[in-house]
């Protein structure tokens, strides 16, 4: 059973993002910490959490409160425990009133599945006057090993990129006012002991939650508390409370481990957990938008479906372009109904054929999103959002609905229903392709990202509500809303519009910090990228893709037969091994040379694993040393062996460990001819002293099955 007890209050210190002393304009001033030890389980030791920061809010009201007959600053608290379930995991649940400022906060703290903590809090206005909130953030005390900190950042095409810092006296605090979470988003806050990595030094991690504007932080202060912590980033105004009204914050998520592989396995056991999560195997998917971008015909279409179907895709995607006066991307957007001058007989020869050839049909949208050249802009223009009486700056030729507006809410959903109504639909892609700047609500100009975020989680749960077998993709110019709360109501995410495998090695390997593989969608390029114009070959981008939800970006009527075949059987190594790198511990290998990505997908019995290792630049030095399989059971025994599927990678000069010569031929059965290639040998020494690397060109992969024996 988890227990609750009040901790010491704080110090005050001026680095306080919160005000430290009472003040006319500061109602919320206690400075109580509560922390929930849960008991230790089979996930291991669980955060800690000091579920409110220092004067964990703060806010205004239209006039001074009323009196109160109690010195200012007095309090009343309860807690409650909910009974914990057979896992171990329980909610307390902590009211605490505030008599003079009129305000109540009611906390929730709960351990989940996997060993991920995570806490919110609602505060409601007890006064007869109106109450402004300004902020209200919740954090984790971290202990004082925890001296650096890493957290991500990025770039359109290149989102999650990892960054590293001490943990100094001060606050560094990354905010998100983009309006959804941001390729540059923090997405992690990681901090830890000195020099921590993948499987190694204790890590304390947190992440927010939410799919508008947000922070993260982490605070040390001069008296050497510490801690970590995020919520919603409140715009002026954006949230004022009348008398019995409520606010609930986001959910702050808390994971802790022994490295970083450790804090994101608990998230990924937690998301595999709910019960949302998809429990069938991931279709592969052909997406349609590189192969045709806005030149919507028929017969090429039909013609790309078919051949997908032939190499094994499962799902097909009709991309932008297929609605209204959409031929390029400056009109038409916000109109969801089918051209009829695209699809004279809408969209059914497509569906009907694609569904026939035993494949589902996806459809994107972009239902948050408007052009002024449209039908809805013009006869809706108070439907955009702005301020002071001026259009925001477009992007991507576009500007963004007010989904706040009920009757907007209400025209785009009614435009949703009907669509997959009229059409066999399994999945949509969701894309939100700009930030939203000066993002106000008709007619006062208000504030509008918190009521937007709101109204985006309202309209999905309504169509999953509706549509139950429904999936849908989160993209937002590629990777820019990655996070759980709209994870909750989504089924994946696209990593990156960038689908460069050089770039992608990267981007997966971070993003897997929060999700689990299955969620990460991760598609074969094209020979040459769109998006940066580098040239692969298809084992390098099939190798990329094979660790996330395996899926095709690419025109495959203009790929030649031979490739057509290659990719085939790398479809089909992908459905023989995505029950593994779905269901498995993701591991990811700490190696002193950068030029080496080393990742693997473990058994949760350690029976048998997949590894990866990517040449992404040129060494140093010739050798590399010896490769170590970490995370097999040291005392199993286990055969290695390499596996080859399709043309073998280009500079590749097998070890003598692998027992094929000096020559490795393509093979279409998953791995090098010759019965006995490989070696057996106890886990212990694949984990701890591990095998002769094999030498390749830079952009090109080496994969390896670990099986156990006997």
């Amino acid at each position: 059973m988890p227990t609750l007890g009040r901790c010491p209050p704080r110090t005050p210190s001026a680095s306080s993002r919160a005000a430290s002393t009472p003040s006319p304009t500061t109602s919320w001033t206690s400075r109580s910490a509560w922390r929930c030890s849960p008991s230790r389980g089979p996930a291991g030791p669980a955060a800690r959490v000091s579920a409110v920061r220092g004067a964990g809010g703060t806010g205004h009201r239209g006039s001074p409160p009323r009196p109160s007959p109690w010195p200012a600053g007095r309090s009343s608290r309860r807690a409650a425990t909910r009974p914990s379930s057979p896992g171990g995991c329980a909610l307390v649940e902590v009211a605490a009133v505030d008599d003079v400022a009129r305000l109540r906060l009611l906390l929730l703290v709960e351990l989940l599945p996997g060993g991920v903590l995570r806490s919110r809090a609602r505060v409601t206005n007890l006064a007869a006057t109106a109450y402004q909130l300004d902020d209200l953030v919740l954090a984790y005390p971290v202990p004082p090993v925890t001296r650096e900190l890493l957290d991500l950042s990025g770039r359109w095409g290149r989102e999650r990129s990892p960054q590293r810092r001490g943990f100094t006296v001060g606050v560094h605090l990354r905010e998100g006012r983009r309006g959804r979470t941001g390729a540059d988003a923090a997405t992690v806050l990681h901090a830890g002991t000195p020099g921590f990595g993948f499987a190694h030094g204790e890590v304390w991690g947190v992440h927010t939650g939410w799919s508008g504007n947000h922070t993260h932080y982490a605070e040390r202060l001069a008296t050497g508390e510490q801690v970590v912590g995020g919520g919603e980033l409140l715009l002026p105004g954006e949230v004022v409370l009348t008398e019995g009204e409520s606010y609930t914050s986001p959910w702050v998520y808390g994971s802790y481990g022994t490295g970083l592989d450790a804090v994101a396995r608990r998230f990924h056991r937690y998301l595999r957990s709910r019960p949302q999560h998809p429990a069938t195997p991931r279709p592969v998917t052909l997406n349609t938008w590189e192969a045709v971008y806005f030149d919507h015909r028929l017969e090429p279409l039909v013609e790309l479906a078919e051949k997908a179907a032939a190499i094994g895709v499962e799902r097909f995607v009709l991309d932008d372009g297929w609605f209204g006066s959409r031929r390029d991307d400056h009109a038409g957007l916000g109109d969801w109904w089918v051209s009829p001058e695209v699809w004279p007989q809408g969209l059914h020869p497509l569906v009907d054929r694609v569904t026939q050839l035993g494949m589902q049909f996806g459809l994107w949208v972009e239902p948050e999103m408007v052009n002024l050249d449209s039908d809805i802009a013009r006869a809706h223009p108070e439907w955009v959002m702005a301020t002071g009486g001026r259009t925001p700056v477009p992007s991507r030729h576009q500007q963004v609905l007010n989904l706040g507006i009920p009757e907007c809410y209400a025209h785009i959903r009614d435009a949703l229903f009907a669509i997959l109504a009229q059409y066999d639909i399994a999945y949509l892609k969701w894309d939100h392709n700009r930030d939203l700047v000066d993002a106000g609500s008709h007619p006062d100009g208000r504030p509008g990202v918190h009521a937007q975020t709101l109204a985006v989680y309202r309209l999905l749960d309504e169509l999953r509500a509706a549509h139950p077998r429904l999936e849908i993709e989160s993209c937002s110019s590629g990777g820019g809303r990655v996070d759980l709360g709209i994870l909750q109501r989504t089924d994946r995410v696209w990593v990156s519009d960038c689908i460069d495998p050089h770039e992608r090695q990267m981007m997966q390997r971070w993003t897997a910090q929060l999700l689990p593989p299955e969620s990460l969608g991760s598609h074969v390029a094209s020979p040459t990228s769109h998006t940066t114009g580098r040239t692969h070959d298809l084992g390098f981008r099939a190798a990329t893709a094979l660790f996330g939800h395996f899926g095709i970006e690419w025109d495959l009527r203009r790929a030649s037969e031979r490739d057509l075949a290659e990719l085939s059987a790398w479809v089909a190594f992908h459905k023989q091994q995505r029950d593994l790198l779905h269901r498995g511990d993701l591991v990811r290998l700490d190696f002193p040379d950068g030029s080496l990505t080393a990742t693997a997908v473990i058994a949760p019995d350690r029976s048998r694993a997949l590894y990866s290792f990517a040449s992404v630049d040129r060494a140093d030095v010739v050798l590399l040393g010896l490769w170590r399989f970490a995370g097999l059971d040291p005392d199993r025994r286990y055969r290695a062996r390499p596996l080859m599927v399709g043309t073998p990678p280009s500079g590749l000069f097998p070890p003598l460990w692998w027992g094929v010569g000096t020559a490795v031929g393509q093979a279409s059965g998953g791995g090098p001819e010759g019965a006995h290639a490989g070696v057996e040998l106890p886990g212990r020494i694949l984990t701890e002293v591990g095998l002769a690397h094999a030498p390749v060109d830079p952009d090109q992969v080496v994969l390896f099955a670990v099986d156990a024996v006997g």
